[in-house]
């Protein structure tokens, strides 16, 4: 099937500047190359807001510049996105038929002098504006809706040079994604279905179990032979007593396979998720650790690490990173995190990997030399790959992939003790052949399965997740 067609809105390039004379209480806001005293509050109807700072640029610089082309201050704007909204086309529709100009993007500019609110508290609202934002066709074509200056003083009738002025870019693009979605919860085994609107496809299985710390072979499960460069990956697991069986959680395993039966992916726990000394959680300094496995040349080749634990604070939260492996891993062991964030242990979230504010080329404005990067698409070059369901070429390496920029992939993941069938997007410049998309969907599994793992070791686990050693003890 086809991939959905979604929508990338981006803001970006943002720059604030002041006329020569401002109000005394705004005497201390000085363009600055380190921490800026001005921040941003971006707002998107049923989207949670996205703060920021705002670079100050010197007016005196801009006296001779007309205010719609900002060239001569390149040097000082922010260049990297500052905030992000992807759209379906449900959603587009429910937009476009309520009338596009009706959408409106909303910036709100805060001053703090003192560099501690972020705008948030006691910040002083220097002013806000609001976009419009017209859909129609944005799904097939690229548009820059706006790139220029616009005064955001609470009177803004009069361009009399006595407001401040925002820069900001906002540019929408198409960013279609292939979307999967789990038929039932990762650790009973289910069909993943390619979705397309109301239609679904099959495309995967998963096989759900549990690999003992004396199994050192993740190949044995799947008819594919592990190499050695692969077990430098693969520590074994620490011997336990038996009574200790109930406080660690160790050897889950996940296989994906495709629908003639072949092994195209695998999430395998390598390090056991065990509780912090004195505690019944699974705590940062000691985080459980998943392998992320592709089949290659008849064996499995490490693709990512996924680490996971129970935050601990204001609000309680799984805590998680992903490092992608470089192509040199086996020599090396070199890594890039391209994803760390934390979720709701109460209502789950987004697993999320988005190389957005990585976005290195231009936009072509004829605007503005400011320019929004566009994200363009990365080419492909000869590697390995079996297949071509989801195919536009072969596979490329896979930290290149991602530099890019540009959307990766996203999970949903429930909250503790809700039924969880994750469902994937990845976008479709990083799936060119049925391993790419199997690996993003075993990342989901294992981010998924993260959220037992690292539930209190005081409660239990459904029977599924729990080992034939350890039901015997329970």
């Amino acid at each position: 099937m086809d991939p959905c067609p979604f929508v990338r809105i981006l803001v970006g390039n943002l720059a604030l500047r002041f006329p020569v004379s401002t109000k005394p209480s705004l005497s201390r806001i000085h363009p600055s190359t380190s921490s800026s005293p001005c921040y941003f509050k971006i707002k998107l109807k049923n989207f949670p807001h996205q703060v920021g700072s705002i670079p100050v640029v010197d007016s005196k610089e801009d006296n001779n510049n007309s205010g719609q082309n900002p060239e001569s201050c390149n040097a000082s704007l922010h260049k990297s996105v500052a905030a992000c909204f992807s759209l379906s086309k449900s959603e587009m529709d429910k937009i476009v038929s309520k009338g596009g100009s009706s959408y409106k993007l909303s910036i709100e500019v805060y001053a703090d002098p003192d560099g501690n609110t972020c705008g948030l508290a006691s910040g002083k609202l220097l002013g806000k504006v609001s976009v419009p934002l017209d859909l129609r066709g944005a799904e097939s074509r690229p548009s820059v809706v706006h790139n220029r200056w616009i005064d955001i003083g609470q009177d803004r009738s009069v361009n009399n040079g006595s407001s401040p002025q925002l820069f900001l870019t906002i540019r929408t693009e198409p960013d279609p994604r292939f979307v999967f979605q789990f038929g039932g919860e990762p650790e009973c085994s289910p069909q993943v279905f390619q979705v397309q609107g109301n239609l679904k496809q099959a495309v995967f299985t998963c096989k759900f179990g549990f690999r003992s710390s004396s199994d050192r072979n993740l190949g044995s499960r799947s008819s594919l032979p592990e190499s050695k460069a692969s077990r430098n990956w693969l520590p074994s697991l620490k011997k336990t007593d038996k009574d200790q069986s109930c406080k660690e959680r160790k050897g889950w395993s996940i296989t994906v396979h495709d629908l003639s039966g072949s092994p195209v992916a695998m999430a395998s726990m390598v390090t056991p998720f065990v509780p912090s000394p004195g505690s019944d959680k699974v705590s940062r300094s000691n985080p459980g650790a998943w392998l992320i496995l592709r089949p290659e040349c008849g064996t499995w080749r490490p693709w990512g690490r996924l680490e996971a634990w129970r935050e601990s604070g204001f609000t309680d939260g799984i805590g998680y990173r992903f490092d992608l492996f470089h192509d040199d891993i086996a020599a090396t062991g070199a890594t890039t995190t391209v994803s760390s964030s934390t979720l709701s242990t109460k209502l789950g979230g987004k697993f999320t990997m988005d190389m957005t504010t990585n976005i290195s080329t231009p936009l072509i404005s004829p605007q503005s030399s400011c320019d929004l990067g566009s994200g363009s698409r990365p080419g492909s070059r000869p590697g390995s790959g079996s297949g071509s369901d989801f195919g536009f070429g072969l596979s490329p390496s896979p930290l290149s992939m991602y530099r890019g920029g540009g959307f990766v992939m996203s999970s949903t993941v429930e909250g503790v003790g809700r039924c969880s069938k994750p469902e994937v997007e990845v976008g479709v410049q990083h799936v060119t052949c049925t391993e790419d998309a199997a690996a993003f969907v075993a990342l989901a599994a294992a981010m998924d399965l993260s959220m037992d793992a690292c539930r209190s070791f005081s409660q239990k686990l459904r029977k599924e997740l729990r080992q034939q050693t350890q039901n015997l003890v329970d």
